[in-house]
């Protein structure tokens, strides 16, 4: 899923410029609090914001001094290749101005701006400017085969020599049209492997469609070798291939997920319903099939389906024991991907609550999902990163049906992500999402449709975390986590789990240490420690971690109060050997390894 651009607004000078550009890109606007009155999102900190977005993968028009962008942006510069567009665009939209990701989208986002605004697109992309073309970023429907040796192809044309376009596809090719001609550059141009020379491009246009199936658990070696000797056989690379096309029965199977990744093509999926639309087209229908999943053949109807209605089939069906593939090709490059993608839930901790203590990675998942489901608080906490996503709210004490309803929602084929606070795994959705899809439908798990999906889950930095780095390094060394909570575990076990961690000196984290209903266990769990280590033991009592409410405090152990303490506390109890050292900022919190009675040691033995 291509991610849309965002449209910054950062005073009232660029709002009507703002509001054209997005307009004409359909894209948000995202304003400066307090400085701009229109917008669809508002954020507080112009480079802190920045900065998130564009490591989300976030395309970025700013209506703003381009100097602004590039501070915000610099420390993160990394990959060209990975890097999202993006854009500069002075208040009165006189110019457009690609600052970075020219042949990854700037320059075109930069032309269909300008052409909107009717005003200039200032490209320095020299490709761009002196031959009106990036041969690294070719149109939809091709892919160049050997992107390494664009830059050296550039530069010869640049320096004044031509090009000679070549191979029988060259005449679907006109992007290439207005090239001078020459002999210091070949650009082939064809559905084949070709072999390179040292100074040629070989351009595929995407024509071709692979439809497969195959039985359940068919070995991925099978799948493989016959889709790679029907690819030899039709004289097509798998790079011109535009997708691989199956069953969405087939949408977990093992051999397709790794033809998928072995080939770096997408794989798409059509209902029995879809493909049974195609039966009129198929050289080898099958009655046994169509008892079996409903059409009358998944290969052949997979690959026509995928193709278009100019598609037509290349290579019939051919079958192994256990897989079917057939390829079908379209009359010009397909542009378009047809079918669903495979459904996606990605399980994501965003951390206590600060913008900054969210992974990179989280936020990019963030901003590709069209669905975000959690608890109301959290999917707040994302800010203008959630504006414009389709979600679904639940209370606390939906944890169930939350996970359920994200389950169920991505095994439509939606990209859909679980929104958790701190890490996914640690007291959150992860292991209940796990639970329910290894749960059988009798079982009260989720439908087959929803065992289907992808499932990825993205680290987030622990509540534990964020109050040990605000305490100092309470949990320099041995530490465990206990929730207080006992809706889901039984009282007796958590009390068994703090005396053995009382005994066993451990820095403990309590989460989950009250409720309003719940008031004893935290004061239990004091006394039971009170047995093993001293009354001074210092305890750190952490709320609304990375909010703008975020309250620190210490105290003894023998002095911990359960009234100060809430559901947004998190509570760190040091261990015997626990210091609290007083700091011009204040005490800070830290559990000594014994690299001091190592350094002692040494001493000791040096002076004898």
């Amino acid at each position: 899923m291509a991610v849309t651009p965002v449209v910054l607004c950062l005073s009232k000078a660029g709002e009507d410029t703002a509001a054209k550009v997005a307009a004409i890109l359909n894209a948000p606007i995202h304003g400066r609090e307090g400085r701009v009155a229109k917008a669809d999102a508002f954020f507080p900190d112009a480079l802190e914001h920045v900065r998130t977005l564009f490591a989300a993968g976030t395309p970025i028009v700013g209506i703003c001094a381009a100097g602004i962008l590039v501070r915000a942006v610099a420390p993160l510069l990394n990959d060209k290749h990975s890097e999202p567009p993006v854009l500069a665009i002075p208040d009165d939209g006189s110019t457009v101005i690609p600052l970075l990701g020219g042949h990854h989208g700037a320059n075109r986002l930069a032309r269909q701006i300008a052409e909107g605004l009717q005003s200039h697109a200032a490209v320095t992309t020299a490709g761009d400017v002196a031959l009106g073309v990036a041969l690294d970023e070719p149109p939809a429907g091709w892919v160049l085969a050997n992107p390494s040796a664009a830059k050296g192809a550039m530069m010869a044309l640049l320096n004044g020599g031509g090009a000679r376009v070549c191979g029988d596809e060259a005449a679907r090719a006109s992007w290439l049209a207005d090239l001078p001609d020459g002999d210091a550059v070949e650009i082939i141009c064809t559905q084949e492997d070709w072999p390179i020379g040292e100074n040629a491009l070989l351009f595929h246009p995407q024509r071709a469609t692979l439809g497969v199936g195959c039985a359940r658990n068919c070995p991925p070696e099978e799948l493989a070798e016959l889709v790679q000797t029907a690819l030899k056989d039709a004289g097509i690379s798998p790079k011109a291939l535009r997708g691989i096309y199956t069953l969405d029965l087939k949408a977990d199977e093992p051999a397709m997920l790794e033809l998928s990744k072995q080939l770096g093509v997408p794989l798409r999926l059509f209902t029995a319903e879809e493909l049974e639309a195609e039966t009129p087209r198929l050289e080898t229908p099958s009655e046994v099939v169509f008892a079996e999943v409903g059409c009358h053949g998944v290969s052949e109807a997979a690959a026509l389906a995928g193709s278009g209605a100019s598609g037509f089939l290349g290579i019939t069906k051919r079958k192994t024991a256990m897989a079917t593939c057939a390829i079908a090709m379209a009359d010009q490059p397909i542009t378009q991907l047809h079918g669903r993608p495979r459904g996606k839930l990605s399980i994501i901790g965003i951390g206590p609550g600060q913008h900054s203590w969210r992974t990179p990675e989280a936020s990019a998942l963030v901003a590709e999902a069209e669905e975000l489901v959690g608890y109301g608080l959290y999917i707040n906490l994302l800010g203008a990163l959630a504006h414009g996503k389709t979600r679904s709210d639940f209370p606390l004490g939906g944890e169930e049906d939350r996970c359920r309803y994200a389950l169920e929602q991505a095994g439509q084929g939606k990209n859909v992500a679980l929104i958790c606070s701190g890490d996914a795994g640690i007291y959150a959705m992860g292991a209940l999402v796990f639970e329910l899809l290894d749960r059988t439908e009798a079982e009260l798990g989720v439908s087959q449709a929803a065992r289907r999906i992808e499932v990825i889950s993205a680290p987030g930095v622990s509540a534990l975390q964020g109050a040990a780095a605000r305490a100092g390094a309470p949990l320099g060394h041995d530490f465990c986590a206990i929730s207080l909570s006992d809706l889901l575990t039984p009282r007796e076990d958590i009390i068994k789990r703090l005396k053995a961690a009382a005994k066993g000196d451990f820095v403990i984290a309590f989460y989950n240490p009250v409720s309003m209903r719940r008031r004893t266990l935290l004061a239990e769990a004091r006394d039971i420690l009170l047995e093993h280590r001293p009354a001074d033991t210092p305890v750190m009592l952490a709320s609304s971690l990375g909010r703008p409410e975020e309250h620190i405090r210490y105290r003894r152990l023998d002095e911990l109060k359960v009234d100060e303490v809430d559901m947004l506390t998190v509570v760190l109890v040091g261990s015997s050997h626990s210091k609290l050292a007083q700091l011009g900022e204040g005490p800070r919190m830290y559990t000594p390894r014994g690299y001091a009675r190592r350094i002692d040691g040494d001493l000791a033995q040096k002076e004898t």
